[in-house]
């Protein structure tokens, strides 16, 4: 795929992409309740429908028609005679074996050849701990993993890590518990989950600063969902960077997550200049709005904070980068390195090919803008790095190796940009 350059544009986008995180949860929440649950605006991406596929597999019913997907969960969750497929989704493996794990029956998890290979172990050894029993790779750190469900004990547990994926897996183990469990984390992760599961009148309690969970077991079924998904903060981040970054450009993003646990890769963009502004709705269980922005011109920054609430844009963020004035660095970011792909190294490798003074550090990169050159880059079959490079590829025009990657978060992707006026060449 060829992105050609372009001058300029003015646009507003209504449909963008549904945010990834919350249609992931919303399916595997509903699997908690005893009765339907809807979302309208579900993400119909790869990602995503694979994790409607695993639930259907556990016995619920799906039905998708036109804007809306209704789930009614099983009355009891069984084995299923198949393996669970996952694909290319983490969130997906991670999030179902803390589900799973404590669930009568036997299950097996598996995704492409690429996620097979993403470590598990941060989730699966506290677990073992605990007394579920799962087996793989290398002590159940690699799939493909097999969940022999079991009656979990209590757990008091501190992660060492900032993960939403790691919190959501331990709530949704401690739910089938024998009594009450504690979790804690040094730095406040994505909460999606704890938003979602206090709507659904979940037995969590949350500390005032977010930090620490009190999680009864479950005694009887929860909530069920009725939500619009708003579009992906993630996916915006692209669009936005490119009003940006291209002169006498402009750009207006609607019914978008502004939850401040994803928007802090926008407020590394303010710190380097940007000129970006918001406007809040009201909504029953997260945050949601606009996004406004304009052409502005950047100056280098150093991030080493709140690494975990921009994890998913750091390779656009280092598109940023490579245009800003003077050198900037991105640390404490080594989860880069078991993403997709490395995308440490990934985004390293395709800016040099572009003709940037980029280096890797061992948990980040340092990048000195710079007048990028037309150039043939790897995605490394990371979605994220397509997409990121394709917004370089606005300024200086880029072809892109194995593009097919995106569909599996943002399948329009491509349509966004060829209505702001790009041409894509194949």
């Amino acid at each position: 795929m060829k992105i050609n350059i372009l001058e300029n544009f003015n646009a507003q986008i209504q449909n963008l992409a549904a945010d990834k995180s919350i249609s992931h949860r919303f399916a595997i929440f509903s699997l908690l309740t005893n009765s339907t649950n809807r979302a309208k605006n579900y993400l119909l991406a790869e990602d995503t429908l694979n994790t409607l596929e695993i639930i259907k597999n556990l016995g619920a019913k799906v039905e998708r028609k036109e804007d809306e997907v209704k789930i009614i969960p099983p009355l009891n969750i069984s084995s299923p005679n198949c393996v669970l497929e996952c694909g290319n989704s983490g969130t997906a493996m991670r999030l179902m074996i803390g589900f799973l794990s404590a669930l009568e029956g036997f299950f097996v998890l598996s995704g492409d050849q690429y996620l097979n290979n993403r470590p598990m172990k941060r989730i699966c050894e506290p677990l073992k701990k605990i007394g579920a029993k799962i087996y793989g790779r290398e002590h159940a750190n690699l799939a493909p993993l097999c969940i022999e469900g079991a009656k979990l004990e209590a757990f008091d547990y501190m992660s060492e890590i900032s993960s939403a994926q790691v919190k959501t897996a331990m709530i949704l183990a401690a739910f089938n518990a024998k009594q009450t469990c504690y979790f804690k984390e040094r730095e406040l992760s994505r909460n999606h989950s704890e938003n979602m599961l206090k709507a659904m009148q979940a037995p969590l309690k949350v500390s005032q600063d977010g930090l620490s969970l009190e999680i009864q077991p479950l005694k009887e079924a929860l909530k069920p969902l009725d939500i619009i998904i708003p579009n992906d903060p993630s996916s915006a981040f692209y669009f936005v960077l490119a009003a940006i970054l291209l002169p006498h450009s402009k750009i207006c993003i609607k019914n978008i997550l502004l939850n401040p646990t994803r928007i802090e890769a926008y407020k590394v963009l303010e710190k380097m200049g940007a000129k970006i502004t918001y406007k809040f709705y009201e909504n029953s269980f997260e945050s949601i709005g606009e996004i406004y922005a304009q052409s502005s011109e950047l100056k280098a920054v150093e991030v080493s904070e709140r690494i975990s609430w921009l994890i998913d844009e750091a390779p656009a963020l280092a598109i940023a980068f490579s245009q800003a004035k003077g050198t900037s660095i991105l640390r404490n970011a080594k989860e880069l390195r078991v993403k997709e792909s490395d995308r440490i190294r990934s985004v390293v490798e395709n800016l040099k090919k572009c003709g940037i003074d980029a280096q890797e550090l061992e948990d980040g990169f340092k990048i000195t803008g710079g007048v990028p050159q037309s150039a043939k880059i790897q995605s490394f079959a990371d979605h994220r790095i397509a997409m990121s490079f394709a917004i370089l590829g606005l300024i200086c025009g880029i072809e892109i190796d194995d593009e097919k990657c995106i569909q599996t978060s943002f399948p329009n992707f491509k349509d966004i940009l060829k209505n702001l006026g790009a041409r894509i060449d194949y």
